[in-house]
Formats: structure tokens, sequence, C-alpha cells
């Protein structure tokens, strides 16, 4: 099983589109299913990524989508999924961790900082895949686009960035 982790794409508002090279990259895995961590903003691009697989998606505080706060999926191991607007400052990895035990889950997927980040806190995988398409936000984003995979048989969290013009590729056991 392959899951696209994705979120923050804020189209229109604040982007036009995912960059093509990342959309490319995107387009050529098969996946299985998508988990989005919202902001998605525009009921269009939920359209787009659900021809990508079966997405799971929350609402992120910019959305006006009829989508649910938190969402979990069971993958052989319990996922949480939260936009994240509820920590501050954003991405403090207590309050993640705070949120993961309070959802039952080993694995919390979450955005709102715009910059991607994987880390187990305690004993909790932290994981954001950044923004797909590096727009600003209010924190410390770091103007990356990019997104998240997911491999759950191999405990496997991979992040693509859009870096100089070039997709590199880092990977993260668990």
């Amino acid at each position: 099983m392959r899951v696209l982790v994705i979120g923050d794409t804020h189209i229109p508002e604040r982007a036009e589109e995912i960059p093509r090279k990342l959309w490319k990259e995107i387009v050529k895995e098969e996946f299985d299913l998508v988990l989005c961590t919202g902001d998605l903003v525009s009921e269009e691009v939920l359209e787009e990524l659900e021809e990508i697989g079966e997405v799971k998606a929350v609402r992120g505080n910019m959305d006006y989508l009829d989508l649910p706060m938190r969402e979990t999926v069971d993958l052989g191991f319990r996922v949480g999924l939260t936009h994240g607007a509820e920590v501050y400052p954003r991405g403090n990895k207590e309050q993640l961790y705070d949120i993961a035990i309070e959802m039952n889950v080993s694995v919390l997927i979450s955005g709102h900082t715009h910059r991607s980040d994987f880390s187990i806190y305690r004993e909790v995988v932290l994981f954001n895949p950044g923004s797909a398409t590096g727009v600003w936000s209010g924190g410390k984003a770091d103007g990356i686009p990019s997104f998240g995979i997911l491999i759950p048989e191999e405990r496997e969290f991979r992040i693509k960035k859009l870096i100089h013009g070039e997709v590199v590729t880092k990977r993260y056991k668990f």
C-alpha cells in the first residue's frame, strides 16, 4: 500500500497550482489512499486528489469545505490526521503529542506550518508533509514545496521536496 500525504495548497488564494515538477512526481506514483492535512481552500483541489485515490481529508483553518476536524485510519497501526491550527506555537511537538494521545494513535499527521517534518516524540511518530505549493504562512515556513509518501508495510515516510528545480527525496523509518 502507498499513501499520498499532502496539504496546505491554498489554491487559488495563495498559489495557482502545485509546481509542475512536483505534480509529475505525484501522478507518476500509484496511491491507494490520500491523506490531506487541509487548507485545500477550493473544492477543485479536493476533486483532483480524489482522482488519485480514496481521500481522507481534514478541514484547515482556511477551508470552508465540509470536512471533519480530525480523522483516524487504520493502516496496521492507528494514524491520526489533523490540520494543526489548534497548536500554538505552530508545530509544537508536546501539543501534537497530546493530540495523538487523545486520538489514541501511534502516528499523527498534521499540517499548518507549511514546513515538512518527521520526528518521533516520546513513542509517537509526528509527520508533516509541508505545503505542496510552498506558499507563505504565519509561521516559519521555508517556502519549499513538498509532499509525503507513507508506505505502511515498510514503516516508512518519504518527503519529496522541490529544491532549486529538482525533486529531492528523504526517507524516514519508524
